[in-house]
């Protein structure tokens, strides 16, 4: 039936479709009518370039449809999202589309070339205490600021894998901000993960809630391991995790480029056994991650309280740090007692 389906709107198209025609919707493909329209929308790709981005794989598994129709559909969406390549000044342009949210410390957000990046995965890793979780708090908040003081005036989503998240410290943020407590809260999606597979569906259906509501600009995933640590134990298990935790890693980075949102997550550290010199700590989830995330913060405990991010990775910032604290008011710098 399909097939059939398919073919007859092969045909329709070719009479049709002029070679200029710009596609509006799924069901504009050729090959794609309204019964596969429906098929691949169910299965959370809501436009083009969604399924520009998709793995035909992927898509013959979710949709239930064959091989042969799933790479035909795929590499017409590629075609109609003009997903060539460009030249290097017309890759800088689009790079004027990214934006920047401001963590609240100045010290912290120089070292992250102005804030917290979009259409990047910024990660902080630390031990318990180091401040990671207190950074979410604050960029949720941030995010929702105008832009001359350092938001996006937009909206978040915050996947809690450790039962972290506390309302009542949103409300405290967005007051000491000018905000409406309640209103933030109200602009700040929460999805509780009990277990990888929920992490991964979660994740699954951002697409729906950023086409819901445009003015999503922050992921958060508050622990980004947590769950598969606990979850996946032992060498044996090691390689489907890490394949697990790449898929979504990826998928993580399609929407922060499709969306220009913000990526930020936070890690669990372990210690090194074979380090005998230096700091043993070392981020959990291995190369993946490593390789993944576009910004990599390790954050420690330093003097009177103070905190100590240190840039370990990034693109086209060079390694430093940057000391700031966590008040009551939020991420702040350190004053000039603490610094001494």
């Amino acid at each position: 039936m399909e097939e059939d389906e398919i073919e007859q709107n092969e045909e329709n198209n070719e009479k049709e479709v002029s070679s200029d025609f710009e596609y509006k919707d799924i069901k504009d493909l050729p090959g794609v009518g309204s019964a596969i329209a429906s098929k691949i929308r169910n299965a959370g790709y809501q436009d083009i370039i969604a399924l520009a981005t998709a793995n035909p794989m992927t898509l013959v598994e979710a949709c239930d449809i064959g091989e042969p129709t799933a790479r035909k559909i795929v590499a017409e969406a590629r075609e109609a999202s003009k997903m060539n390549f460009m030249s290097g000044l017309e890759f800088e342009d689009k790079r004027k589309s990214v934006q920047r949210i401001s963590t609240g410390s100045e010290a912290l957000n120089i070292l992250l070339g102005g804030g917290v990046e979009t259409q990047s995965i910024t990660e902080c890793y630390g031990e318990y205490g180091s401040g990671k979780s207190q950074i979410a708090f604050q960029l949720a908040v941030d995010v929702q600021l105008p832009l001359e003081k350092g938001g996006l005036e937009g909206h978040a989503i915050w996947i809690d894998t450790e039962g972290t998240f506390r309302p009542a410290r949103i409300e405290q943020l967005a007051a000491v901000k000018g905000l409406d407590p309640k209103q933030a809260l109200q602009n700040i999606k929460i999805g509780r993960a009990y277990s990888s597979d929920h992490q991964v569906l979660l994740v699954d259906k951002i697409p729906e809630l950023v086409n819901a509501d445009p003015k999503i600009r922050l992921i958060v995933v508050d622990s980004m391991m947590a769950l598969f640590r606990a979850e996946y134990v032992g060498r044996g298990t090691l390689a489907d995790r890490q394949q697990k935790v790449n898929v979504v890693l990826h998928n993580l980075q399609r929407l922060a480029d499709r969306f220009n949102i913000a990526v930020y997550i936070t890690n669990q550290v372990m210690a090194r056994p074979d380090v005998m010199f230096g700091d043993p700590t070392a981020a959990v989830g291995g190369h993946i991650i490593g390789h993944v995330a576009t910004y990599r913060i390790y954050l420690r405990k330093g003097k009177k309280g103070s905190r100590v991010g240190k840039l370990v990775d990034s693109p086209s910032l060079p390694e430093g740090e940057a000391s700031f604290e966590i008040t009551s008011n939020g991420i702040a710098d350190l004053d000039e007692e603490k610094k001494k």
